[in-house]
């Protein structure tokens, strides 16, 4: 559990699926390793994953995101089409271009060891690569610690974490204390905090930015049809639901979105259209598209779906989709604090069960709810997916990974609805008790259930062969 400054740009990251921690975090691990590079001439590159980084690493893209971020691509910027196609020529030559280190021989089947009965002390998500060269050895170690995020061994906390905040939050008490005592909202508490990071402008261009790859992934995912990457054949569903919806071409996600917000708003077309949402994302998610995390891509469809409710039938303006994104983010910033956000070590209700109480206290904020009622229900929506394991099936972000985020998007509503209608002095069950619960029931949770494929649905659905 981490005890840093968490901005809320690390809890919500544009990056490439299936996974935050076996993709994103591997695919940053394997950047940092490339820009620490001695210099001279490189002779060869091993890398070594561990853990649940070996067990899943398959479904999940480890490999790919590796090559990639050895070939010096970002996640976040570089193009879909120049990443397929360099992955594309890594496999057909078997070599690879260290940036200006120059090329390599590099074959992955000999060089990528996913070594599924070893896992290092320090987490279950980790990786060592090596270079040999005119330098000789040269060795780091990584843990990809959750929602892309990584520490690298031996190596001092990142500076950014190291901020100095005028508002230290560690805890839901100490959040509610400094909007008590300086009578701010929790997005006017958060936004002061981003601040030792930030401008106001580049805060709303950041925020502005996240939506805007959110609703392009929605929108994208709706207009897409076909069977995900994998060898699982699950059949992408959104699409023909939408279609259903809202019938016709919409090439723009604005207007799409303009005559979503027109139509009627009857319960079932309601609770459709935000399950539509979440599926969208997450089949996009499943077939190597950008998404953000929020706070991992397993569960990248719970705000999207959710944020696409309160404009689509709350009316939320430009102003409050930053403050539901600046409130959700430090709700996960409190669980990334005080648990973990990382599957691997706590089961998806590290995921789904963060993301909906990420939801539920954003939703809260538009609504009207006070900073109590914002936190209630946060707590609301997690203490209801308490115990919730990761058995992805075959190790991909597929099974049951995508319709759970249409239930986690579902439980946040209902979350903040009840919220609003509650007084916050009756709560039995505080926000920092759940995530003290959450915490506990991770370390309780057997391997097994804890994104290795080794338990639950993963072995449970005979006709599929898990790959660990």
């Amino acid at each position: 559990m981490s005890r840093e400054a968490v901005s809320v740009f690390e809890i919500f990251k544009i990056g490439v699926g299936p996974s935050s921690s076996h993709t994103m975090g591997p695919w940053r691990a394997a950047l940092r390793f490339l820009s620490s590079l001695p210099s001279g001439k490189v002779d060869a590159v091993k890398v070594d994953l561990f853990g649940s980084l070996a067990k899943t690493g398959k479904g999940h893209g480890t490999d790919y995101a590796v090559l990639l971020g050895l070939s010096g691509l970002d996640y976040a910027h570089s193009a879909l089409d120049e990443m397929r196609a360099t992955h594309a020529a890594i496999l057909a030559t078997k070599t690879i271009r260290l940036g200006n280190h120059g090329e390599i021989g590099f074959d992955p089947e000999e060089q990528i060891e996913f070594r599924t009965r070893e896992t290092l002390p320090g987490h279950p998500n980790a990786m060592t690569l090596t270079a040999f060269g005119e330098f000789g050895t040269f060795e780091r170690t990584y843990y990809s610690v959750g929602g892309g995020a990584i520490l690298e061994e031996g190596a001092p906390i990142d500076a950014q974490f190291r901020v100095q905040l005028p508002f230290p939050v560690e805890t839901g008490e100490d959040l509610l204390a400094h909007c008590t005592n300086q009578g701010a909202t929790i997005p006017e508490i958060v936004r002061l905090n981003e601040r030792a990071w930030r401008t106001d402008g580049e805060i709303d261009a950041g925020l502005d930015r996240l939506w805007e790859v959110m609703l392009e992934c929605i929108h994208r995912g709706c207009l897409t049809d076909g069977v995900l990457p994998g060898g699982l054949n699950v059949t992408r569903r959104a699409a023909g639901i939408a279609r259903t919806l809202l019938p016709g071409n919409w090439p723009e996600p604005l207007s799409w979105l303009a005559e979503i917000d027109l139509q009627p708003r009857d319960f079932d077309r309601v609770t459709k259209w935000v399950s539509t949402f979440a599926l969208a994302v997450n089949e996009q998610n499943a077939a190597f598209e950008r998404v953000v995390t929020a706070p991992t891509n397993g569960a990248a469809g719970v705000i999207p779906a959710v944020l696409g409710y309160a404009i689509c039938f709350q009316e939320a303006r430009r102003e409050q989709v930053r403050d539901f994104l600046l409130v959700a983010g430090e709700i996960g910033s409190l669980f990334k604090k005080g648990a973990t956000i990382s599957a691997a070590m706590g089961g998806c209700q590290a995921e789904i069960g963060v993301s909906s109480a990420m939801a539920a206290a954003g939703l809260a904020q538009v609504m009207g709810a006070n900073p109590a009622r914002v936190l209630m229900a946060a707590e609301i929506a997690m203490e209801h997916h308490l115990g919730l394991t990761c058995d992805p099936i075959r190790g991909l972000v597929q099974v049951p990974c995508i319709e759970r985020n249409t239930m986690g998007a579902m439980k946040a509503i209902t979350a903040a609805n009840i919220a609003l209608e509650s007084d916050p002095a009756l709560a039995r069950v505080s926000l920092d008790e759940v995530i003290a619960t959450m915490w506990q029931t991770a370390l309780d949770m057997k391997p097994k259930y804890k994104e290795t494929s080794e338990g639950g649905l993963a072995t449970q659905v005979s006709v599929i062969v898990p790959e660990c």
